[in-house]
């Protein structure tokens, strides 16, 4: 592993967990048509941690709002009560919702995830249904609601299929979102703070798998993978953001789509 390697992999996973293209799809295809694939899981978890340092700086407000209003109504003294009439205890509490369909599929169907995860014909087909997904939004209404308990836990049923290597958690969470009616703003504020557990879950499963993990890596390939894979996940963020608040999320769906069927001809 060289230190270009560090880079390409830390600028791949930054750009494509929150771009719309699905990270563990072009991790599938880089492996297999490039050779490069992560060395270790060290390395691994490390990069997945610059990524989500990336959500929690570019949401950082909501996210010190959500901590803070999450303790201020579980100590409340009507805890149901206030869940109407706080918004950050009440959002707090549906990104808890959201977050159980993943932790659930996480947990009891990981080996069977892994039995399929490197199958290009899956990422191939699962990168088309991505891209059909994120087209649909094209031609739907946008609407103007605030996320709900029924929407928080549509959302988080799809972010469990995301689970697939080739489905995009951040196109079919953001496009579910719209689905159920939420505004573009809204949508794509719930899917990234909605990341946020099911990414540091993720990584804290890898650490424990980690243990005694003897590595060869210098500490400046991890530094370098760390580094990169934020400076992309924030550019990608912000990116996205705007692409969304603009109408123009549906243009990732031509990537998908392209992509998908580029890798069932030439397997």
């Amino acid at each position: 592993m060289s230190i270009w390697d560090s880079i390409i992999l830390g600028v791949v996973q930054g750009f494509t967990e929150f771009l719309p293209v699905s990270s563990s799809g072009h991790l599938v295809v880089m492996e297999h048509f490039l050779g490069l694939k992560f060395q270790s899981l060290t390395f691994e978890v490390i990069v997945h941690f610059g990524t989500f340092l990336a959500v929690v700086i570019a949401f950082r407000k909501e996210i010190i709002s959500l901590i803070i209003g999450f303790f201020r109504g579980l100590f409340s003294k009507n805890v149901i009560s206030n869940i109407k009439l706080d918004s950050d205890f009440r959002v707090a509490v549906y990104i808890i919702i959201g977050t159980i369909p993943a932790v659930i599929v996480g947990l009891f169907l990981k080996d069977q995830i892994l039995a399929i995860f490197h199958n290009l014909n899956l990422v191939g087909i699962t990168l088309i249904i991505t891209g059909v997904i994120l087209f649909i939004t094209r031609i739907i209404y946008i609407g103007n609601k605030r996320v709900s308990l029924l929407s928080s836990v549509i959302v988080g049923i799809s972010q469990a299929f995301a689970v697939l290597p080739g489905i995009s958690r951040s196109g079919v969470t953001i496009s579910t979102g719209l689905f159920m009616g939420l505004s573009r703003t809204e949508a794509v504020k719930f899917s990234f703070l909605l990341s946020l557990p099911a990414i540091l879950g993720a990584n804290v499963l890898e650490l424990m798998q980690v243990g005694n993990e003897e590595s060869s890596i210098p500490f400046l390939f991890y530094l370098v993978g760390f580094v990169s894979a934020f400076i992309s996940g924030f550019i990608a963020i912000k990116v996205l953001i705007k692409m969304v608040q603009t109408g123009r999320f549906s243009l990732f769906s031509i990537y998908c789509i392209s992509l998908g069927i580029l890798i069932l001809i030439f397997l």
